[in-house]
């Protein structure tokens, strides 16, 4: 028999998809469940799995390898996608992907099945990644060919078939989680006037609810990698951390209405609490050790690197050569930031650095033997003089015109 490895959460999509496939085609069903953050029982994910019956389950642990491999990535580049989201499902997919492709060689199986929807990017982020990986495996995405049209009929059908699932037709947010986000869509979200609730919040309080009294916490990078924060060295529990005293503080919720890349606008709701308290301390940081030019084109590349994660396109050249660019940026992003975390605000509360380009004495308003201040005029008239030659040129225009 044939075998097909299903990217597996447990969710509505996914929960469906075994009996679907057990119906549908004959095939041997391996479900393959990729903790990356999501926090949640594993083992009864396992049975849960084999129940609705598939016929083997493997758990994979890669938390490890998403913080350090895939986040520590997004931290050097703080990259965030239309300006606001800082692309929790995006960088996850591509390492989700890569445990997929692995487990199906090694099964030897001739197909992976995912539960993304025909209207979502995650279909492009999984398939073009196995693409990429191994060309040959096939893809079966049943969201694309089967007769269910809604969540409420995918709720539906898993009643039918006896299979519990996450959610219901009251509470029917598609929701995804990882060690960096939750994401909300859906429901009433849909409805652009409509304010997002802040009852669907699992790790930030809402600002009326937020902690009375700041904290002040320290973020040490050496080479633009985090290297520990409050003392904490290892970067999944720096992230568990920050999520944790970020989100009483109300910080890091994100309501956009982002351009999918399958041409739609789609409405999500982010909650990023450290990847939003990372990335104000990085910034930080970079402002004092990165000169003006380094500093603007980094911001403009990093824009197309947002949009290659968001779009799918991590197992590529451009990718990788991009993260070498930013790699070369950060040689010198060492050093100390402290901040202040009070009422949904990161406040910048300190920057120590051996590698600043900031010089208090050439900066001050006071003199400085570096800085003559009658150099500026020459300056100006040079800076100026295409503005000037132009309004010269146009004043004896009218001139001549009188």
């Amino acid at each position: 028999m044939n075998k097909v490895v299903l990217a597996y959460s447990g969710g509505l999509d996914t929960s469906i998809i075994i009996p679907y496939l057990k119906e549908n085609f004959d095939l041997e069903i391996i479900a393959v469940y990729v903790d990356v953050g999501q926090g949640e029982d594993t083992d009864y994910i396992r049975q849960k799995a084999l129940k609705s019956g598939a016929f083997k389950v493997y758990i994979e642990d890669a938390r490890r390898e998403f913080a350090y491999e895939y986040l520590s990535k997004a931290i050097k580049s703080r990259a965030m996608y239309e300006g606001k989201y800082l692309l929790g499902t995006s960088f996850a997919r591509p390492l989700i992907t890569k445990k997929l492709v692995e487990i199906a060689e090694k099964e030897g199986a001739e197909y992976i099945a995912h539960g993304c929807t025909g209207k979502g990017n995650d279909q492009v982020r999984f398939e073009v990644s196995i693409y990429a990986l191994n060309p040959n495996i096939k893809v079966i995405a049943p969201w694309r060919i089967w007769n269910i049209k809604s969540r409420e009929d995918a709720i539906d059908y898993a009643n039918e078939k006896g299979i519990e699932v996450p959610v219901t037709k009251e509470k029917i947010y598609s929701v995804d989680k990882n060690l960096w986000h939750i994401s909300h869509e859906g429901g009433d979200l849909e409805d652009i006037s409509n304010p997002h609730k802040t009852s669907i919040y699992q790790i930030v309080k809402p600002l009326e609810e937020s902690k009375n009294e700041p904290d002040y916490i320290e973020v040490v990078f050496e080479k633009g990698e985090v290297k520990s924060v409050d003392g904490i060295c290892d970067l999944v529990e720096i992230i568990e951390y920050l999520n944790k005293i970020g989100g009483e503080h109300g910080i890091g919720v994100v309501d956009i209405l982002e351009n999918r890349l399958v041409g739609m606008k789609s409405r999500g709701v982010y909650e990023t609490p450290a990847g939003t308290i990372l990335y104000a301390a990085h910034r930080e940081l970079e402002y004092a050790v990165l000169d003006k030019d380094t500093l603007h084109y980094k911001e403009i590349l990093v824009h197309k690197y947002a949009e290659i994660v968001y779009n799918g396109l991590w197992f590529t050249t451009l990718r990788e050569a991009l993260d070498s660019f930013i790699d070369t940026t950060q040689k010198n992003v060492t050093g100390k930031v402290k901040l202040k975390l009070f009422k949904g605000n990161v406040i910048p509360y300190g920057v120590y650095t051996d590698n600043a380009l900031y010089d208090k004495e050439i900066s001050s308003f006071g003199f400085s033997e570096l800085y003559n201040h009658k150099d500026a005029e020459g300056f100006i008239k040079l800076f100026g003089l295409p503005v000037k030659i132009k309004s010269l040129k146009q004043k004896h225009k009218e001139e001549v015109n009188l």
